[in-house]
């Protein structure tokens, strides 16, 4: 087992810890101005874990790096899980929030791949979406003209 301060690799996760750091601060900002239980640090952890995990998966074995994204998008996925609520009635609640997450380590696997202009249009993409008008409202809008 090789227990050498340095590897070799600290410039370029801290490079990608930054980016994480970037983008994830970038949503979650877009989630907390509206309100939402999923912000700034949940966030910016999940696209640095998912970016961390990715990053060992491809040095400790180049081959397993789908194997590890697959795993990730599964943990992630049970998260998501948790937040959503089903309140009285049949609304559910906090859907878009574990949508949210869960592109979120889409992100991370992004930047730990090295792929840092396609993370960069996803977050993009991640705040854009949720300020689309919903069409429900759009209609409503309509009929009370």
């Amino acid at each position: 087992m090789k227990t050498e301060l340095l590897s070799g690799y600290e410039v370029d996760f801290l490079v990608r810890l930054a980016a994480c750091l970037v983008c994830g601060t970038i949503v979650g900002i877009e989630r907390e101005l509206r309100g939402k239980p999923a912000g700034i640090s949940t966030h910016c952890f999940v696209i640095a874990g998912a970016c961390l995990f990715t990053m060992i998966s491809a040095v400790a074995d180049p081959n397993s790096t789908a194997r590890i994204a697959a795993q990730v998008v599964s943990g992630v996925g049970f998260i998501g899980a948790g937040m959503i609520i089903k309140s009285t009635g049949d609304k559910i609640r906090n859907l878009t929030t574990a949508a949210a997450v869960w592109f979120a380590a889409a992100i991370g696997l992004a930047l730990g791949m090295g792929w840092f202009v396609i993370a960069g249009a996803a977050t993009i993409y991640a705040v854009i979406v949720p300020r689309i008008p919903h069409a429900k409202s759009w209609l409503k809008e309509q009929d009370d003209e």
